[in-house]
């Protein structure tokens, strides 16, 4: 958009038109906020068209363009207001024939539309000034909150919660089930939408939330074992059942279900709308890059592809998922999506690849490129990293953590999953996984830990009850290598996979996780 604006403060015809198209809807709600009417808001929002290409020589960067036109469309509404010496009097809102092209539309239920119309614009007129006009911008005009901050000067943060509150204030004040249901009749957002997101439980409250659309719930676990770029090949799928169930009791005639999920996702161009359900973590951002990598190399034809990806809830004080919020609180988040673009689609597809490949180099660069795009993805990748040996006494930051937790008193596997999933909720583990984690410190020759109480650690298939009183300590070399005086990494004779990272004993070691500098580094240059 930059660009656009800079090409118009050297006078390029075409650069005005596309600043007009951008930045209309935008200063249209800010003119109709101060005026209360639709056709003075046009005439005003023109004028300020008019002022702003007048004066672009005035513009000193070019960054500063959305904040200056918004003030020039707020200084022409005084003006007119000035001019005006009648009491203003709003006209109706205009009349939405809801009706597919070269149909008829039944007089009932157009009647029935315009009535949920009209109550919907008295709700919305009666917020405070700031709400109703994030919420116009960001439902009735579809702008992104990024776009929204920009032209207001308020940052995105501020926006979202402005954005719930209006949704908490709507629904106490419109006499309809939920603000859902009203967005959902008026503007088709249920009708040919398909939600995809990971957890049986976050997808069974979105179906409670009364949001409407098909659910595909992404059963993967791209966080353990080994993964590839092309996730479809027949001899790497193979590969990774086996392992899937070797390590986490997975069958693999349960994990190649995922086949099932790949062709529902094939037929994606049968919706209208998508959106992707994700959060912050390394668990789910991987599986947002694969879905994202997947979309990229699509033509979405009339598919819109929407991302709500979050890291926080008002409500909820330690955020940890989707999972933790009832179906009011989901329901609550129906909107708030927002449009994938281009720059999304390649930023997924860069994680993905990069954090796939089994070229260290290729891990090394991701950390180097701009992932503003996608705000969780630079401290998710990094969060994979950190699970490679360190530097220091070559363990990984889930053994690191595992260890000091012990150490601090905290020995029951539960209350340990616990805490350490609490320390480490970057990487959003699963208690599968994590045992397994566990399992992996108990065996053989150089075990770091040893327990009491219980022989067996639970996985898909088995669960055994003495595992839960099972007592886990430090072997003396657990805590040699804690304290930082011996080196795991060469001493520890298993495979270890870490995205797309074969960790084999004895090879690659010299790759290793400087938590002090949260980079990767060879062992010959420290």
């Amino acid at each position: 958009m930059k660009s656009w604006i800079e090409a118009a403060m050297k006078g390029e015809p075409e650069a005005y038109e596309q600043l007009v198209s951008q930045y209309r809807g935008m200063a249209l709600a800010v003119a109709y906020n101060r005026l209360g009417d639709t056709f003075w808001a046009e005439d005003v929002v023109q004028e300020a068209f008019t002022e702003a290409f007048g004066n672009l020589s005035k513009l000193e960067a070019p960054e500063a363009f959305p904040g200056w036109f918004k003030v020039i469309v707020e200084r022409q509404c005084y003006r007119w207001l000035r001019r005006k010496q009648h009491t203003t009097i709003p006209v109706q809102e205009l009349e939405h024939v809801f009706q597919e092209e070269g149909q008829a539309h039944n007089p009932e239920e157009q009647a029935m539309q315009n009535e949920m119309h009209r109550t919907m614009r008295d709700s919305i007129a009666m917020l405070p000034s700031s709400m109703r006009i994030a919420v116009e911008l960001f439902y009735l005009e579809g702008y992104s909150l990024k776009e929204i901050s920009e032209f207001l000067g308020v940052n995105v943060a501020a926006l979202k919660k402005r954005l719930f509150d209006a949704r908490s204030k709507l629904k106490r004040s419109m006499p309809v089930r939920n603000l859902v249901s009203m967005f959902n009749d008026l503007y088709e957002g249920g009708k040919g939408m398909l939600h995809i997101m990971n957890g049986d439980h976050a997808a069974n409250r979105l179906r409670e939330s009364g949001i409407q659309g098909d659910i595909l719930v992404w059963r993967e676990l791209y966080t353990f074992g080994p993964v590839a770029k092309d996730m479809s090949v027949a001899k790497k799928r193979k590969n990774r059942a086996s392992v899937l169930e070797q390590q986490l009791g997975i069958p693999q005639i349960e994990y190649l279900q995922i086949e099932e999920l790949e062709r529902k996702l094939h037929s994606f161009q049968q919706y209208k709308e998508i959106v992707l359900w994700f959060e912050y973590d390394l668990y789910d951002q991987t599986m947002l890059s694969y879905l994202l990598h997947y979309f990229k190399g699509q033509a979405l034809q009339n598919t819109k592809l929407n991302l709500l990806c979050i890291d926080s809830y008002p409500e909820i004080e330690h955020f940890r998922g989707l999972g933790q919020l009832t179906s009011t609180q989901i329901g609550s988040l129906s909107g708030s999506w927002h449009v994938i673009d281009t720059d999304e689609l390649q930023a997924g597809a860069q994680f993905w690849e990069a954090y796939t490949s089994n070229d260290f180099r290729q891990h090394l660069d991701y950390l180097r490129v701009d992932n503003t795009v996608l705000p969780f993805a630079d401290a998710a990748f990094k969060a994979h990293l950190s699970r490679l040996p360190s530097v220091s006494n070559g363990l990984g930051v889930i053994e690191q953590t595992t260890l000091e937790t012990i150490r601090a008193g905290v020995d029951r596997p539960h209350p340990l999953f616990r805490e350490v999933g609490d320390k480490l909720h970057i990487l959003g583990m699963g208690d599968l996984e994590y045992w397994a984690h566990l399992r992996r410190m108990t065996e053989g020759p150089h075990a770091l830990l040893q327990m009491s109480g219980a022989t067996t650690f639970p996985n898909f298939k088995q669960h055994d009850e003495k595992f839960r009183d099972g007592v886990l300590s430090l072997t003396e070399l657990g805590i040699q290598v804690l304290d930082e005086e011996v080196d795991w990494a060469l001493l520890k004779q298993d495979e270890l996979w870490i995205g797309g990272l074969h960790i084999e004993a004895g090879r690659q070691a010299r790759w290793r996780w400087n938590p002090a500098s949260e980079s990767v580094v060879e062992m010959e240059s420290i």
